[in-house]
């Protein structure tokens, strides 16, 4: 065990001060400082509820393999043995992958869990909208669940909504390329909403930065335009979506002239997870590898689990733990987590994942970069925020256990308390 402030070379084991880059004896790279890396192209991979398409698997495989070639040519010392490892890597998955289509497979079955619903058993004779077992009354319609209650409320029974966010740059980084958002906003009616938002920029030095401001601004900008005009009904989803992708899309045009514009930055981009919050309504629009989780002590799953991720990463090692090929755990340090096949500003066009999800009293909305999950097991999220009175306080100690593993990334967390 070494003292805080050291650590040691996972190579040769000589003690280093902590946050260093090469270990001063081998020389070996004694943290991993690899960026995240958005390809570009017209990928599309979409995992359904039991199978994943081989191709679009092996097209995003092999776009992996060109990224690293290219770096093969252009970097030199360790970070060319990187390139070198990262497309050994890749071919293997990919042979595998050659084989299996060549053997006339076009599909592999997903044996992970993909974000599964909330479990809401008790549907309203009004609406129809799903509700958990004792309501009392619908989460959509306020209408009457219970016999005995008397007529509904003109609303469903008002929530009082907590938020908090915090980023930090980490034990490594010298910048903070993430950008998060949590505050309130005016809609046309009068009535107030929540957005909040995390962003995760990448391409290199500032860059990142760049663009994870770019995507916070201009969803912003769209959003508080849009609602100035008119506002949804909230229980009309595919409104809200419709207009999150609006923003979305927008955003990521900014981002991808700015980085046309300016040559110097290629490769700019960030991945983006939002959630607007309405009338005890949850609107998401998602897209790269940070997260959205939905937290709550009395259980939201069969399973009685108290934590349930509301977004899919759009990476690599996401799909290799959907067909079985690795673990969440190997996920982890596998040499690809940090390859994302989707993100905001790396195309001219972008894929939005958009889903809603109904709040109910006792909920958490934790929505966080990869810096966070990278270190932190799912289950540990929810305990930390369970335990927690404070969700500034939650927002801290999660930040200290990320930092106290290892703290190679950005670290950035919002939290919305029901």
């Amino acid at each position: 065990m070494t003292e805080e402030g050291v650590q040691a070379c996972g190579t040769c084991g000589t003690l280093l001060t902590a946050g260093v880059r090469f270990c001063t004896r081998c020389g070996a790279a004694v943290a991993d400082h690899a960026e995240k890396i958005a390809l570009t192209g017209s990928r599309r991979l979409h995992p359904s509820a039991d199978t994943l398409s081989l191709r679009e698997l092996l097209a995003v495989v092999e776009s992996g393999v060109l990224y690293w070639r290219r770096r093969l040519e252009s970097e030199e010392g360790v970070a060319r043995q990187r390139a070198a490892i990262a497309i050994k890597e890749l071919s293997q998955i990919l042979d595998s992958l050659a084989t299996q289509i060549a053997q006339g497979r076009e599909t592999v079955r997903i044996s992970a869990d993909l974000p599964p619903q909330r479990v809401a058993p008790h549907a309203c004779a009004r609406c129809g909208r799903g509700n958990r077992e004792f309501a009392k009354y619908c989460i959509a319609c306020g209408a009457p669940l219970q016999a005995g209650l008397r007529s509904a409320p003109s609303k469903p029974p008002s929530l009082n909504i907590k938020i908090a966010g915090r980023s930090d740059v980490g034990r490594v980084r010298e910048l903070n390329e993430d950008t998060f958002y949590a505050g309130e906003f005016a809609r046309s009616d009068g009535t107030v909403g929540i957005l909040l938002l995390v962003a995760d920029g990448m391409g290199g030095h500032q860059a990142g930065e760049v663009a994870s401001a770019l995507a916070r601004d201009g969803l912003k900008q769209t959003l508080t335009n849009a609602l100035s005009s008119g506002v949804p009904k909230n229980d009309d989803d595919a409104t809200w979506h419709a207009l999150l992708t609006q923003a979305v899309t927008s955003a990521n045009q900014q981002i991808y002239s700015h980085g046309q514009h300016y040559g110097q930055q290629g490769g700019i981009g960030t991945t983006l997870t939002a959630a607007v919050i309405v009338d005890g309504r949850a609107h998401i629009a998602h897209v790269g590898d940070s997260r959205a989780y939905l937290i709550n002590a009395q259980g939201l799953t069969d399973e009685g689990r108290t934590w349930n991720p509301l977004t899919s990463d759009h990476s690599l090692v996401a799909r290799l733990v959907d067909i079985g090929q690795l673990t969440p755990a190997q996920a982890r340090s596998h040499p690809q987590r940090n390859v994302v096949y989707r993100s905001l500003g790396s195309d001219a066009r972008v894929e939005v994942d958009t889903l809603s999800q109904a709040l109910a009293p006792g909920d958490q909305l934790l929505l966080c970069s990869d810096g966070l999950t990278g270190y932190v097991e799912d289950e540990e999220l929810a305990a930390v925020l369970l335990a927690e009175a404070s969700a500034d306080r939650a927002c801290e100690r999660l930040i200290a256990l990320a930092n106290q593993r290892g703290g190679s990334d950005n670290i950035t967390i919002v939290i919305a308390r029901v």
